[in-house]
């Protein structure tokens, strides 16, 4: 007996309970048996943990956020995209080139060719170079030809038509721009996939222990029925059955534990998942961590007006999905304006300004006079066009077809993203009303249990209707947790859903 009022003490958290002077035997009984039976069932634990021993949704973010592989790896998409545009923009690196070519045959000296040169292209198009040319010897040939100390020469190479408003370096440096947006979009779509994935579990983690404090609660609550109707069934109060009938509760409600217990394990497991160390060691949460509780009746707030509009505004803007369809667009417009200008005609201009000796000396040549400018140079103009264009004409069609799937894939995404947004903003309503539905389910299964309990001392009732009445309690209070994570998982779907983190 003794043992029995240490039990029903502990399932009230320790506090010491008073009976004054009770008759022994039948009203005790009684009364131990109306404790066990109206204890509150809760769905957290009687004690609650300590602060250090509360895992945040934060903390498990910021851990995912900083040191997950996932996130880490999204991370690396930026620089692989600066990358590619430092790749780009090194086609407008200076080239300095030289070459020598000579030949001497039996002692006797037949050509001696030297020619170098410094080029720099220049982003609108044109080429800046500047070189030293030397051909002397017998048998030189008479183009190369130059005076013993040599010819030095600046100059232009300016395309007139094809490559004059954009080339083939200008579009790689435009569509490695258009590259870097479309990896920072990817970034974030793939960090908000993971955060909200993380998310969802965390809540899942929650409810699982919520679950498994109630059913801890409610199987104590069952054996100290049964050590009741045991003491009363050897007193001759209650028929041997009734024992037999808490008995089989005790046994099924230690099964439904043993199930919760499990599947705690289980979620703490792939909550663990997330958890890694600086130096990209797995983690595993301790045993004693526990999990911040799930939202009350206090969080659940009703969206603001026009809340649904302006996030579905916000998404519009800021959504990794329609951010890529957007880069994809702009790399192809670029391509596009390059494949237009191939239809023009490759018509380039060379003009060098030539002067004896090296180096060049800019200002001797700006005193040069008209005449001497005339007489001294070295001037080149090519052309090239295709008479049928047919390669250049399908790029362009091709490119202007993939740009209209672009485009329209881009009105689908937004009617999507859109209409995500509006729908989880449903569930969210939906899942209110629920929950306030929900939470007058579970008292008006208190009120019931508790009547029933009335009944069953009044000898009213009996073992069985007691227990359905608790099942009944429980069940309802169980569906309320469901509730309660997925209102939780809810929120973090629609900030998703509206485009995610930003930094």
């Amino acid at each position: 007996m003794k043992h029995l009022l240490t039990r029903v003490a502990s399932l009230y958290g320790g506090r010491q309970l008073s009976f004054g002077p009770i008759r022994r035997g039948r009203g005790l009984l009684l009364l131990l048996l109306w404790l066990a039976a109206a204890a509150p069932l809760q769905a957290q634990p009687t004690a609650r943990p300590d602060s250090g021993q509360v895992f945040t949704l934060a903390d498990l973010l910021n851990y995912v956020a900083l040191r997950h592989p996932v996130a880490r790896q999204a991370g690396l998409l930026p620089e692989r995209a600066l990358q590619e545009v430092r790749y780009a923009r090194g086609l407008f690196d200076p080239a300095a080139t030289s070459k020598y070519y000579g030949k001497t045959f039996k002692g006797k000296e037949y050509f001696h060719d030297w020619d170098t040169q410094l080029r720099i292209p220049v982003w609108y198009g044109l080429d800046v170079k500047a070189g030293f040319e030397r051909g002397v010897g017998t048998y030189v040939n008479p183009e190369n030809y130059t005076s013993p100390a040599g010819l030095s020469y600046i100059g232009l190479s300016v395309p007139l038509a094809q490559g004059l408003l954009i080339d083939e370096r200008r579009a790689a440096v435009r569509q490695a721009q258009a590259l870097q947006g479309l990896a920072e979009a990817e970034r974030r779509s793939a960090l908000n996939k993971l955060l909200l994935q993380a998310a969802k579990d965390y809540w899942e983690w929650s409810l699982n222990y919520q679950r498994l404090q109630l059913l801890d609660r409610n199987t104590g609550l069952a054996s100290v029925r049964l050590q009741a109707i045991r003491q009363r069934v050897l007193l001759g109060d209650l028929a041997a059955i009734d024992s037999v009938e808490a008995l089989t509760e005790v046994q099924n409600r230690q099964a439904t534990l043993s199930q919760a217990r499990v599947q705690f394990r289980n979620a703490t497991l792939l909550l663990s998942n997330y958890l890694w160390s600086e130096q990209q060691q797995p983690l595993d949460l301790p045993p004693a961590a526990v999990p911040q509780p799930l939202p009350g009746p206090t969080d659940w707030r009703a969206l603001p007006p026009d809340s649904v509009a302006i996030l579905a505004q916000q998404a519009q803007q800021i959504h990794p999905d329609l951010q890529k369809s957007r880069a994809k667009i702009s790399q192809l417009s670029v391509e596009r304006r390059l494949l237009a200008n191939k239809l023009l005609p490759k018509l380039t201009l060379d003009y060098n300004l030539l002067q004896a000796g090296q180096p060049f000396n800019p200002e001797k040549a700006a005193s040069l006079s008209g005449s001497y400018l005339e007489n001294n140079y070295k001037l080149g103009v090519s052309f090239a066009y295709p008479l049928l264009l047919r390669q250049e004409r399908a790029k362009l069609q091709l490119n202007r077809l993939k740009a209209r799937e672009a485009e329209l894939d881009l009105q689908q995404d937004s009617r999507e993203v859109q209409t995500t947004v509006r729908s989880v903003a449903n569930d969210w309503e939906a899942l209110r009303e629920q929950l306030s539905l929900q939470e007058r389910v579970v008292r008006n299964a208190e009120i019931l249990r508790n009547g029933e309990q009335i009944r069953f001392e009044n000898g009213e009732s009996s073992v069985f209707l007691i227990n359905s009445r608790e099942a009944s309690l429980v069940s309802a209070r169980v569906k309320l947790a469901e509730l309660q994570s997925k209102y939780a998982q809810t929120q973090a779907t629609l900030r998703w859903a509206a485009g995610g983190v930003q930094e």
